[in-house]
């Protein structure tokens, strides 16, 4: 009988038989690991739980500047902390602190200053931070738009920097802290209802708000235009508030404070430039609404 040869199959050198046998035994792995974590599919990362807004805050700290602390509000160059829309204690305003907090004479503070800009505000809020406020309100920007002419207003970048930086600020120490920012006044509105009495414009004379309210009565294009590049200005400076408050799920932005439609009526008398005790009432109901409400 004839005998049948057969082929002869190439010897694999050790090298690639090593090599075989740890692929192998890799895929086993890889299929002993996937059957483990359940029906074969890979699992997926639980996203974090979005932090849960309190509308009952136990504690205020306040943040900003003279509107905040109620300058003119009662009495001539003066400032008027009682009624402040923020922490004040009068009931005829009906502020955040004595609305919301069962103990507000304990437990809410004031560290707006009269005449502070935005880069003051780290400083405050570095202050705030020690007292560990469940809340705290932010209202500044109107200074760094009222300046003595338009150039010496703050540039928009350094303004949304220093907002950044004090969030940071905050946050770093106090991460379940909520923030509400009011959005700087509309001054172009100030500057058209305050105009209508004779004697605020005398007021103004004195040197408040030049870049606004310099020469109130000159209607001429050069007025018109100065008056509208500081609009622009305070409009640049509510985008920034709302863009770096927007990154924080536990602060809300309330813009109805520019787009409030004041009137004379709520402008202080001292000065017609700061809120009077009515128009620190509309500002604690403005903030109230945006704070007491479930969902942003």
């Amino acid at each position: 009988m004839k005998q049948i040869d057969r082929p002869v199959r190439p010897r694999r050198s050790r090298s690639v038989r090593r090599s075989s046998r740890t692929v192998a035994a890799a895929s086993a792995l890889a299929i002993v690991l996937t059957a483990c974590s359940g029906g074969g599919h890979p699992e997926k990362p639980h996203p974090k739980p979005t932090p849960v807004w309190h509308t009952d805050p136990g504690s205020v700290a306040a943040l900003g500047d003279s509107i905040t602390v109620g300058f003119d509000a009662c009495t001539l160059l003066s400032e008027c902390p009682r009624v402040s829309w923020a922490t004040g204690t009068d009931p005829k305003v009906g502020s955040v602190a004595r609305r919301l907090v069962k103990h507000p004479a304990t437990h809410s503070w004031n560290f707006a200053r009269t005449g502070a800009l935005m880069s003051d505000l780290p400083g405050q809020m570095t202050a705030a931070v020690h007292r560990r406020p469940e809340l705290v309100t932010v209202l500044i920007g109107a200074n760094d738009a009222c300046r003595r002419d338009v150039g010496a207003m703050t540039p928009t970048a350094a303004f949304r920097a220093d907002f950044a930086r004090a969030m940071k600020r905050l946050r770093r120490a106090l991460p379940h802290t909520q923030v509400y920012v009011a959005a700087v006044p509309d001054l172009l509105r100030l500057w058209s209802e305050g105009r209508k009495n004779p004697l605020g414009k005398q007021v103004w004379k004195l040197g408040i708000c030049g870049s606004m309210l310099r020469d109130p009565d000159d209607l001429t294009k050069a007025a018109q235009d100065r008056r509208a590049t500081v609009r622009e200005r305070v409009v640049a400076y509510n985008s920034a508030l709302a863009e770096v408050c927007g990154r924080d799920p536990l602060c809300r932005f309330d813009k109805s404070v520019f787009d409030y439609r004041f009137t004379g009526r709520q402008l202080s008398t001292w000065d017609w430039f700061h809120p009077g005790t009515r128009g620190q009432k509309e500002l604690a109901s403005l903030a109230l609404r945006v704070i007491t409400r479930a969902q942003p």
